[in-house]
């Protein structure tokens, strides 16, 4: 199993670097200059001190060279502070090989610490999402397959199409107007009340505060994995090994529950990683919606801003939880299908 997981981590490595060689070049891509937006009025700032501010954060270097440094890290930037004409050593790069994200440019502060203020947050959110989403999921998709082609049955798949098709933003708005507006039921955005004098973690508070947008950023994988598991329940019942065991005189239970249901959550369960990544990015859009006090407004915040140290630092973390979701997959396949053998 140990030789197993580390052939799949160093498979992982291409893909990791792969994505944020294109987060990169999609952030160079963007219009805008980070220096004008990071200066308080760039159309009367000094020329130098201008220079002197694009040299000291990398940004006069081709952009090969400011992804090695981001990547490597570099043990000094030659700058020219006093502008005397000598050039002059200033800090040191680490790099993200040495354990070093970078500092944000916008916040003036190291992005791992901003990051892990957020991430709590967002991995609350994110893990809710999915156990909610595989949980409701599985079971929508066993109601529909054991009630094939009945109202049951075609009611769930109208679901499905609903859930598949409606926008998360706008289901999270509409929520907000019913349920917080008009009626008061829950509260209508953030983590906590912030009228409470008290500001520590409160479960009870912070599940109510959850409901919304942990519903919202799960309709679609439950959407998704309730059509995925009846259309593999329908197929799995069709089987030899189904129709042999009914003639053996098994009943209807036992012929469900333990040989059809689990052949079906095979293919099932290797859909995690894929669901893991497409919850980290809805929930950028949920955060903002919700004003959930998670990693989405600082992304969105450092798109906005050019803030390439942010961004990469985000995308780093959301790529590493993608590669960590589809290791997990690969694991559980391996525990579900005895037939599979890790060499």
């Amino acid at each position: 199993m140990s030789t197993y997981i580390l052939r799949r981590l160093l498979q992982g490595i291409p893909t990791f670097f792969g994505v944020t060689i294109i987060a990169f070049l999609l952030m160079l891509s963007a219009p805008g200059d980070p220096i004008e937006l990071i200066a308080f009025n760039p159309t009367r700032a000094d020329p130098m001190a201008t220079e002197i501010l694009r040299r000291k954060l990398g940004l006069d270097q081709p952009p090969v060279m400011q992804y090695i440094y981001w990547l490597i890290g570099n043990d000094w930037t030659r700058v020219d502070t006093d502008g005397d004409g000598q050039v002059d050593s200033y800090g040191e790069r680490r790099g993200l090989l040495r354990g070093d994200l970078g500092q944000s440019l916008k916040h003036r502060r190291p992005v791992g610490e901003l990051i892990m203020e957020k991430i709590p947050a967002t991995l609350l959110l994110t893990f809710s999402a999915l156990i909610l989403g595989y949980g409701m999921g599985i079971f929508l998709g066993i109601l529909a397959a054991i009630n094939h082609k009945t109202w049951v049955d075609q009611l769930i798949r109208v679901f499905t199409v609903i859930g598949n098709a409606m926008p998360q933003f706008w289901l999270g708005l509409i929520l907000i107007i019913i349920l917080s507006v008009n009626f008061d039921i829950l509260p209508m955005s953030g983590m906590r009340d912030i009228t409470r004098r008290n500001g520590g973690f409160d479960i009870a508070e912070t599940a109510k505060h959850m409901i919304m947008p942990v519903f919202v950023l799960s309709l679609g994988t439950i959407a998704f994995i309730s059509r995925f598991t009846r259309t593999e329940l329908l197929e799995v019942f069709e089987r030899d090994f189904v129709r042999t065991a009914r003639s053996k005189g098994l009943t209807n239970r036992r012929v469900w529950w333990l040989h059809a249901l689990p052949n079906a959550l095979i293919p099932v369960a290797t859909f995690i990683g894929q669901a893991l990544g497409t919850l980290l990015a809805g929930a950028v859009i949920i955060e903002k919606v919700f004003n959930w006090p998670g990693m989405g407004r600082l992304v969105v915040d450092a798109v906005f801003n050019r803030d390439y140290p942010l961004v990469m630092g985000s995308v780093v973390i959301a790529a590493a939880m993608f590669i960590l979701g589809l290791l997990i997959s690969d694991i559980l396949y391996t525990l579900l299908d005895p037939r599979v053998r890790l060499k």
